[in-house]
């Protein structure tokens, strides 16, 4: 099986083509038992330790002896394996380390393997800190966001996954999921108001115009769905006429979604304050002046986004830059780049159109709402601009 990067994203993958990288083949892994059940535990001692047969040389295995901490075994001591590649001494475990136990039973015993650490405690904390962040500076709509985020991953977790694993066409029920999370996520972000529509529809306009874009250029690109390891595995899961390019296409429409939400409520918030501050603009000046604070976010999302998808793809940068035997065009033209060049393209290109979209959508929505004869501004809306002399 050949060496894929496990989804670097657009630019990433454009940076690693230009420095010449090649594909090699690792090492095959070795076949795991699948275990009956799994259990916490904590280490209570460290046996020993002993290289791993077939394994690689960088690959190491433990004997260790757990403690369970649930079930039937609540108590119990059991010896375990654990193995890991590295040499690092925080790779190896310790006295007084939390661990997951998978446990395989058979005719001729049980037999326990530490397959993990246990993270949730930790996780649980950093998710905490951020709720607790979130409602402290933003208050209800710090709360409505996190509701909304809840939402998203139930309509994902509950009915845009069971629905493309029981056979549905994965780009529909994508499109569908992400129409629904924008009619719910939104407006429980940001609350229910003019500008909150604004936004709403615009980024449905801009969706559709995604969806589109996404259709055309994976037609054009030739793409099948089978650019990562992931869809390779697919083909041999236990699914029926799984759609792998409406699953390619899908999770395009979703990741466009992503960036949508970000610039189409700010430049909605950002044509309503402008048209707040001075009434008298017609939809023209509302237009070209939301457009500049626009030009300025597109700007600094861009910058953002490559930063975040060069972190996440460090160590594939390195790896890439071992295997580089390949010509650039080799790299740019094989699928796993392909796919994730459209896949980015696409959203950015999204990003961009929802800009003018948003911009003039709210300045024709925002200038026709009356102005209030009052010497500050209110909630019903905007100051009349005072009578000339």
């Amino acid at each position: 099986m050949r060496l894929r990067p496990p989804r670097p994203l657009a630019i990433a993958a454009v940076f690693l083509a230009l420095a010449a990288p090649s594909q090699a083949a690792p090492e095959s892994p070795p076949q795991l038992v699948e275990p009956d059940r799994f259990l916490l535990g904590r280490v209570v001692e460290v046996i020993g330790e002993r290289d791993a047969e077939g394994l690689g040389e960088q690959q190491f295995v433990q004997i260790v002896r757990v403690r369970v901490a649930g079930a039937s075994d609540l108590g119990q001591d059991v010896q375990a394996e654990f193995t890991e590649m590295g040499g690092e001494p925080d790779r190896r475990l310790a006295e007084g380390d939390r661990v997951v136990i998978a446990v395989s039973e058979d005719p001729g015993g049980t037999t326990y393997y530490v397959i993990d650490r246990y993270r949730l405690p930790a996780l649980g904390f950093a998710v905490g800190l951020f709720f607790a962040l979130a409602i402290l500076f933003s208050r209800r709509r710090g709360l409505g966001s996190i509701i909304g985020l809840g939402i998203t991953a139930l309509i994902l977790a509950r009915f845009v996954v069971p629905a493309i694993v029981a056979g549905s066409n994965p780009l529909v029920v994508s499109l569908v999921g992400a129409l629904v999370i924008v009619l719910t996520s939104i407006y429980l972000a940001h609350g229910f108001s003019v500008r909150t529509s604004v936004a709403v529809v615009s980024t449905i306009v801009t969706l559709v115009i995604a969806w589109a874009l996404a259709i055309t250029f994976v037609s054009l690109a030739r793409l099948t769905g089978m650019g990562s390891e992931e869809s390779v595995y697919l083909q041999f899961a236990p699914l029926e006429q799984l759609n792998l390019k409406g699953l390619l296409l899908g999770g395009i429409i979703l990741g466009a979604l992503g960036v949508l939400d970000d610039i189409t409520t700010s430049q909605a918030a950002a044509v309503d304050e402008l048209r707040k501050a001075n009434p008298a603009f017609p939809v023209r000046e509302l237009y070209r002046r939301g457009l500049s604070i626009g030009t300025e976010h597109i700007t600094s999302l861009v910058n953002t986004l490559f930063l975040a998808y060069a972190g996440a793809s460090l160590p594939l940068f390195i790896l890439f830059t071992i295997y580089n035997d390949a010509p650039a065009w080799v790299t740019l033209n094989s699928e796993f780049v392909a796919e994730e060049l459209v896949r980015t393209l696409v959203g950015s290109v999204a990003l961009i159109l929802a800009v003018p979209i948003t911009t003039l959508s709210a300045a024709a929505v925002f200038s026709r709402r009356p102005c209030l004869p009052a010497l500050v501004d209110g909630p019903q809306g905007p100051t009349c601009p005072p009578p000339k002399q």
